[in-house]
């Protein structure tokens, strides 16, 4: 893959990121989010976790698109994107049960959180080699009762992967950064 390749998302996702002008370095993070999204998905059915794995291919392929309507968080931290992007993806008729990962791929702490939100925010974090122990604690947890496993098993299995993930944040980061921030 070279530095203006990218990875392709579902076609449901990428139209939609065309009708609502999403700007290239959004649909470059999407479209790499979505990528180690799809490994993390593969290798958590291997385990045994049983998830809806279409809302996690969906939810990692838009969980940002709340970026263009607030772009100025596209180069700056900010969570006005996940609200906006709830209500956008709502507003082009996308079911909430796949909405929902704009307006939570930030809040994976909060009670009651999905496998499915724990694996959208586990990839929009990995795809840039950030480790969040908190985070893949809650994944441990999840997959060492799927697959009936010691917890230590399923963190090593887990670190694993993370590790390996974490080994081409290089080049992920090099083909966002080659898309420009604005369209046009």
């Amino acid at each position: 893959m070279t530095t203006t390749d990218l990875p392709p998302l579902p076609a449901d996702a990428a139209e939609l990121l065309r009708a609502v002008g999403a700007p290239p370095r959004l649909v470059a993070h999407l479209a790499l989010v979505h990528e180690v999204a799809e490994e993390i998905a593969g290798f958590c059915a291997r385990q045994g976790l049983v998830f809806d794995r279409e809302a996690v291919r969906y939810g990692a392929a838009t969980h940002d698109i709340g970026k263009t309507v607030h772009p100025e968080e596209l180069s700056a931290p900010g969570s006005l994107h996940e609200p906006a992007g709830y209500a956008l993806l709502l507003a082009h008729g996308v079911p909430e049960h796949l909405a929902r990962f704009a307006r939570s791929h930030a809040s994976w702490d909060e009670p009651g959180v999905t496998v499915e939100s724990l694996l959208v925010s586990l990839a929009d974090k990995a795809w840039k080699n950030k480790r969040v122990r908190e985070l893949e604690d809650l994944v441990v947890e999840r997959l060492a009762a799927a697959g009936g496993r010691e917890r230590w098993e399923a963190f090593l299995a887990l670190d694993d992967l993370l590790t390996r993930i974490g080994e081409g944040a290089p080049r992920r980061l090099a083909v966002q950064a080659a898309h420009p921030v604005r369209t046009g």
